[in-house]
């Protein structure tokens, strides 16, 4: 595909690296030079530097003949005004646009529209047309929900509308499998279906096999019906007591976000550093007590018991701040401790440090714009191990004359190197991926590849010949 991106930043770099090695025609563009520079130097691309809403910058990036715009830079208006005029001037057909203030968000089925939507005359109804937009920090919001209903999960992604579901666990020694062989899993958990789909070691991938023996420490990522997580998770390590106590740092759209989310299910403490915003807050949350300071001060933290915290979650805009203040918790007692980090120079090193959980929404984000882009119907896409791996879930269309995978065992498909199907969504049934598994028209097939350079594999291993209507 011709795909532009608006905004060299950390997202638009990100989104560049990950698609600039399948074979798409890629053009970036920014006000800033020097960005462009780095990533001319590092990527085969084409860069444009310029306002990136202005028409004349639009016409020089290829918005005419262009399958693809994304807009992902810092400012929503840029986005919103850069969308509507490729759509204005140039037609291009697919428009995708960052959208993080909360006001607009607020309005979203008011204020921006897909390029299909009409009205009655079959004129495009008034608003902002913008096919598919995303919204960072609520999709950090809901991931963080999900880490918390699920305690000891390091990572929780949800497929086919939630009724399969991907945890990362860390094994630790002493626990029920280490040691053991993945074949053995059966055993302890005769009456769940459940399946290994990667395990990393050190950070490398291993490919799961029955005679894979599990070492502490390993990552270890499983599917299982949403139903059994829980019980999965219990056998794959000592499991986590339920969260009751949480205490969130900054009262920022996250914050405020998550303290609502849990509040009616969960004692809630927040605390935020700007009076005028601590007192909106209180206001807008009903059962969470909200307190004006600094997280990083020991005498606060110790007058609201910190030592009987579950869950310490760091959310200010700050990196450094959210860093020290999980590290002073995490040393005055809190059982667990989350931190939103920016930087993704950050991620690795505070994961090495005595931090739990280290939450990107760089990397939310670019999975929300991957499984956007993505083709040969693949509905869901997912970063893992902060973007090294990806999970995907593609639909299979056609019959066995017209599709590579439709009709056949799943132990008859040749799939690219270190791809594995891990499960298969069919109406409400979860079934894990065995050999003789025939996949059917219309399954929802979940992939893991640990190695992205496969992907455009995958799509068109997905992708029913031009005989298929």
């Amino acid at each position: 595909m011709k795909i532009i991106i608006l905004g060299a930043g950390q997202v638009g770099g990100t989104l560049a690296e990950n698609l600039v090695g399948e074979n798409n025609d890629i053009t970036i563009v920014d006000s800033d030079k020097s960005r462009l520079r780095a990533l001319q130097d590092k990527y085969d691309l084409r860069v444009v530097a310029g306002h990136a809403a202005h028409p004349d910058v639009l016409r020089e990036a290829g918005a005419e003949d262009a399958d693809m715009l994304i807009a992902v830079t810092n400012s929503d208006e840029c986005n919103m005004a850069a969308c509507q005029i490729a759509y204005t001037l140039f037609g291009t057909p697919t428009k995708i646009a960052r959208i993080r203030s909360e006001p607009y968000l607020a309005i979203r089925d008011k204020l921006f529209i897909d390029s299909e939507t009409k009205n009655s005359d079959g004129r495009p109804r008034g608003g902002f047309v913008i096919d598919e937009l995303i919204a960072p920090e609520q999709l950090v919001t809901a991931y963080i929900q999900r880490l918390v209903e699920y305690p000891g999960a390091l990572q929780v992604l949800e497929f086919a509308e939630g009724r399969l579901s991907l945890v990362a666990v860390r094994a630790y020694y002493g626990g029920p499998l280490v040691g053991n062989a993945l074949a053995a899993l059966r055993e302890h958990m005769p009456n769940i279906d459940t399946r290994v789909a990667a395990i990393f070691r050190q950070g490398r991938p291993i490919m799961p096999r029955g005679t894979t023996i599990i070492e502490a420490d390993d990552e270890v990522f499983f599917v299982a019906d949403s139903r059994h997580i829980r019980a999965v998770m219990s056998e794959m390590q000592k499991l986590d007591n339920s969260y009751r106590n949480i205490m969130i740092a900054g009262g920022g759209n996250i914050g405020l976000g998550l303290a609502k989310r849990l509040e009616r299910t969960h004692s809630v403490k927040l605390i935020e550093h700007k009076y005028e915003r601590a007192e909106a807050l209180s206001e807008q949350l009903e059962n969470t007590t909200v307190f004006c300071g600094d997280a990083s001060d020991q005498e606060l933290l110790l007058e609201e018991h910190i030592d009987q915290t579950d869950v310490f979650i760091a959310v200010t805009n700050d990196d450094e701040a959210n860093i020290m203040s999980a590290l002073l918790a995490k040393r005055m007692g809190a059982k667990k401790v989350m931190v939103l980090i920016q930087r993704e120079a950050y991620v690795d090193i505070v994961q090495e440090a005595n931090i739990d959980i280290a939450i990107s929404p760089q990397q939310a984000t670019i999975s929300a714009l991957l499984t956007h882009i993505r083709q040969g119907d693949i509905c869901n896409v997912y970063s893992l191990r902060r973007g090294a791996a990806e999970a995907i879930e593609a639909i299979a269309h056609g019959d066995a004359s017209t599709s590579k995978v439709v009709g056949k065992a799943i132990g008859d498909i040749k799939l690219p190197p270190g791809t594995t199907i891990g499960a298969i969504v069919r109406n409400d049934e979860v079934l894990m991926a065995h050999d003789k598994t025939v996949i059917e028209q219309g399954d929802h097939v979940i992939l893991f590849l640990v190695n992205k350079k496969f992907v455009g594999e995958v799509e068109k291993l997905f992708q029913p010949s031009a005989f298929f209507f």
